[in-house]
C-alpha cells in the first residue's frame, strides 16, 4: 500500500521529540493560552518573515477573525478563487459579507490575477487569493490591483507553509492565513492555524477576538469567539517546525522526481513559476478518464485524492449566489481532470516510480 499521506512515518522520525513535548505540557497541566502558545507564535512568525503570528484553533478561524479584524461585514464583498475548499468562502459568509469568485489562472490553478479587476464592484472590500497546493498565487499583481482600487488583502496560506514568492516567504502582503490541519506541510495532531501579520494594533485584535473579546481577564470588549489554539498543538507544532524547511526541500525533490517520470506522459503536470518556490503541499496532475486511472491507482494499492471535485460556485450551499455551470470555465474544466497523487517528504524515489509506472502501464492500455 502507497498512503496518499502517511503521518505514522514522521511521527517514527520524530517520535522522541514529539512525546517529550506533549508529556511536559501534561506535566505543567497548562492547556490553554501558556508558553508553548506564545513560543510559537514568536517561531512561526519568524519562520515567515513576519512581525507576529497568533496561534488560531482553524486555518478556518484564521480566516474568519482576520475578515473581521479589518471589518469586513454585512454588504460587502470578497473576491477569491471558486477552486479552494469552501472554507475559505465560508469564513468570508461567517463576516455577513459576500464572496465573488474569479476564474483561475490555466497554468497554476491560482486566482487569475488579469482577471480580477473586471469583478470589482462598489461592495469589493477584499481580496483572498488562494496558494493552492502550495504554490503562491501571482501576489504582485494581485497587490497591485488592490492598492490601485484601495482593497485588502489577506492570503489564504493554508496549504503554502514555506512558500516564497520572489523570494520572499508567504505572506508577501500584509496578512497572511495558515492552518495546521494533520495533512498539511506543517500539520499538528489535531486542528490548528495561525494569523501572521505586520501590523500590531491588526494583530492586538486578532487576539482580543480569538479569547472571547476579552482585553484582559473577564473584560470583554467584543461579542468574540473561541478560537484559541491548544497548549499540546503548539507544543507538537513547535517541534515539527524546525524540520520543516527540510520537508519542504524533500517534497520539492519528490515532485522532480514525478515531473521527470511523467514528462513524456499523456497528464498535465504542475506548472512552477519562476518566481515562486512552490512546496507541494498537493502533487497534482490532470489526467483524462480520471475516474478509471483511479480505480486502476486502487487495484494496486495507490491512494489518490481529489482537491477538488466541485467547485465551491456549484456547490448547494453557495447555490444562492446564482453562478451557474460555465461560469468560470477553467475552474469547472480542471475539477474534472484533477488528481492528487501521494505527496509527503517520507516518499521515497522507489514508491514514486511504481506509482508513475502504473499510471503509464494505464496509459498504454488506453483505458
Amino acid at each position: 500500500m502507497i498512503k496518499f499521506v502517511d503521518l505514522a512515518a514522521q511521527y517514527s522520525l520524530i517520535k522522541e521529540d514529539i512525546n517529550k513535548a506533549i508529556n511536559d505540557v501534561l506535566k505543567s497541566t497548562g492547556f490553554v493560552l501558556g508558553q508553548n502558545v506564545r513560543e510559537f507564535e514568536k517561531e512561526f512568525a519568524s519562520f515567515c518573515g513576519a512581525k507576529y503570528a497568533v496561534g488560531i484553533n482553524s486555518g478556518t478561524s484564521a480566516l474568519h477573525v482576520a475578515l473581521l479584524a479589518k471589518g469586513i461585514g454585512k454588504n460587502d464583498e470578497v473576491i477569491t478563487a471558486p477552486n479552494t475548499f469552501i472554507a475559505t468562502c465560508a469564513a468570508i459568509s461567517y463576516t455577513g459579507a459576500t464572496p465573488k469568485f474569479v476564474d483561475i489562472d490555466p497554468e497554476t490553478y491560482n486566482i487569475d490575477a488579469k482577471k480580477l479587476e473586471d469583478a470589482i464592484t462598489k461592495k469589493t472590500k477584499a481580496i483572498i487569493p488562494v496558494h493552492l497546493y502550495g504554490q503562491p498565487a501571482n501576489m504582485k499583481e494581485i497587490n497591485e490591483v488592490a492598492e490601485k482600487h484601495n482593497l485588502i488583502v489577506i492570503e489564504d496560506a493554508c496549504q503554502a507553509h514555506g512558500a516564497e514568492h520572489y523570494g520572499k516567504r508567504v505572506p508577501v502582503s500584509d496578512i497572511g492565513c495558515f492552518s495546521f490541519y494533520p495533512g498539511k506541510n506543517l500539520g499538528a495532531y489535531g486542528e490548528g492555524g495561525a494569523v501572521v501579520g505586520n501590523d500590531e494594533e491588526f494583530i492586538e485584535l486578532i487576539r482580543i477576538y480569538r479569547d472571547h473579546g476579552q482585553v484582559k481577564k473577564n473584560i470583554h470588549k467584543y461579542i468574540g469567539y473561541n478560537y484559541r489554539l491548544e497548549e499540546i498543538q503548539a507544543a507538537i507544532l513547535r517541534v515539527k517546525l524546525r524540520h520543516l524547511g527540510r520537508w519542504n526541500d524533500m517534497r520539492r525533490k519528490n515532485a522532480l522526481i514525478y515531473n521527470e517520470l511523467l514528462e513524456d506522459c499523456d497528464v498535465a503536470t504542475p506548472a512552477e513559476k519562476d518566481y515562486n518556490k512552490h512546496v507541494y503541499h498537493l502533487y497534482v496532475i490532470r489526467a483524462k478518464n480520471r475516474q478509471k486511472l483511479i480505480e486502476h491507482l486502487a487495484s494496486k494499492e495507490i491512494q489518490t485524492g481529489i482537491h477538488y471535485p466541485t467547485p465551491v460556485h456549484l456547490q448547494e450551499a453557495y447555490r444562492h449566489l446564482d453562478y451557474k455551470k460555465g461560469s468560470f470555465p477553467f475552474a469547472e474544466k480542471y475539477a474534472d481532470e484533477i488528481l492528487s497523487l501521494p505527496m509527503f517528504p517520507e516518499l521515497t524515489e522507489k514508491q514514486i516510480e511504481g506509482i508513475t509506472i502504473n499510471i503509464k502501464d494505464f496509459l498504454k492500455a488506453g483505458k
